[in-house]
């Protein structure tokens, strides 16, 4: 009888997702030049299989178990590796999600703003606790990413739509509700299995955790950092990867996206300075989705990006801060145009993205204002899609070069000068 942490398992039954530790046989006949390795490349399980190699031993505190195993295995994941975020076939991807019936925007705002205020209330009790120094209760937390996971199977972008307009005194909490929503609308984008798309939601609405070890002077601070105060946020990923792994509540996947949300491709990020393949899938996704939120939110010290502008921005940061592919997924998630977006006609009038249709070029909008004779337009719903190409987006706008206020009442129908969305 063995204490071995690792399995030692038919290379027949080895799948992509799984850590291997060691490959069984003469060095001679092995396909890699890497010692261990997670197995995320299909190519490189192709190789293994065709190889010589009959037996490999497997990690499973780094990946994915043999499925004979994983319903013995109740313990909660403690090791501080990242978690496998493993691509499937599509066919198989939902297997266990919820038969959501898909909602139009209009339907599901209501349910959306009744969630981001009880999701917001979720959230500051647990930051106020780590604030405390006292245990995070997390299973709130899961039941709440299930009910977001939901939401974002009847649409995919109401939630994170509508979270995007909280006020400058939300965003600590509601922040960490808008990235939970991205990152399972991503990772559904990205095609992880049922269980990694919930584990990535869960990564989301807790990746932010560590700051509340960060004071609230610091955080709600209306003007420039200083070069300490700087030093202070950017200890809350490893302060908040610290709470996390001192619960033991939470798999490394979790752990990892906490602790690595800020870094980049070129190794400029923080805390590590890693760069490269270093960073796991789940951590650039987090990146992405963490940024996204960041720069179209009101904060005390600037007011947010348009939706559209926000994304044009993002793209030129690809490649040297964030990944490509998963930026390119991350815009199929919300369009070229997302919700809230102003754009220019063809035909000269102005109108604000209120949905997606079925092509990323040709959204659904609200036709409003004439360019031309600089007036207001009986306000008018048209699916850019069905048009045949009639009416086509020309350009995207900048509301503040119109002086335009208030454009979310155009998709939302909710008025944000009584303060929070969220709290009525």
């Amino acid at each position: 009888m063995t204490d071995s942490p690792y399995l030692r398992i038919p290379v027949e039954a080895v799948t992509l997702g799984m850590y291997v530790q060691e490959l069984c046989g003469a060095w001679v006949n092995h396909p890699f030049w890497r010692a261990h390795f997670l197995l995320e490349d299909p190519e490189d399980l192709r190789r293994l299989k065709e190889s010589s190699v009959r037996e490999v031993l497997i990690d499973p505190s780094r990946g994915l178990s043999p499925p004979a195993l994983k319903q013995a295995d109740s313990k909660p994941e403690t090791s501080s590796q990242p978690r496998p975020t493993t691509p499937v076939d599509e066919s198989q991807r939902n297997t266990t999600a919820s038969s959501a019936i898909r909602r139009s925007l209009e339907q599901e705002i209501e349910s959306a703003r009744q969630l981001c205020s009880k999701s917001k209330k979720v959230v500051m009790a647990m930051f106020q606790d780590a604030r405390l120094g006292r245990a995070v209760e997390v299973e709130g937390a899961r039941a709440m990413v299930n009910e977001i996971t939901v939401s974002v199977e009847r649409h995919p972008t109401a939630l994170i739509s509508l979270a995007r307009l909280k006020t400058a005194d939300e965003y600590t909490y509601l922040h960490s509700v808008a990235v939970c929503a991205l990152m399972i609308s991503l990772a559904r984008q990205l095609h992880l299995d049922e269980g990694l798309v919930r584990e990535a939601g869960l990564a989301g609405l807790l990746h932010d955790i560590g700051k509340m070890c960060v004071p609230m002077s610091i955080l709600n601070k209306p003007g420039r950092l200083d070069d300490a105060e700087v030093a202070c946020v950017r200890e809350h990923p490893s302060r908040g990867s610290d709470i996390l792994r001192e619960g033991r509540q939470v798999g490394a996947l979790v752990l990892d996206v906490c602790l690595h949300h800020h870094e980049k491709l070129d190794g400029s990020g923080y805390p590590h300075g890693l760069a490269g393949e270093q960073i796991s899938l789940v951590a650039r996704m987090g990146a992405v989705c963490d940024i996204y939120d960041a720069i179209t939110s009101d904060r005390p010290y600037k007011s947010g990006w348009d939706p559209a502008e926000s994304l044009q921005r993002m793209s030129r940061w690809c490649g040297h801060h964030l990944d490509e592919s998963v930026f390119q997924a991350f815009i199929r998630c919300l369009g070229i145009y997302p919700v809230g977006a102003l754009v220019r006609l063809q035909s000269d009038r102005l109108a604000v993205v209120v949905d997606q249709s079925t092509e990323l070029l040709l959204p659904i909008v609200k036709v409003f204002y004439s360019t031309r004779t600089k007036a207001a337009l009986p306000v008018e719903l048209l699916d850019l899609s069905k048009l045949k190409g009639r009416e086509r987006i020309a350009a995207r706008e900048s509301p503040e070069r119109w002086g335009f206020q208030n454009l979310e009442a155009f998709w939302c129908e909710l008025d944000r000068r009584r303060g929070s969305i969220f709290d009525r």
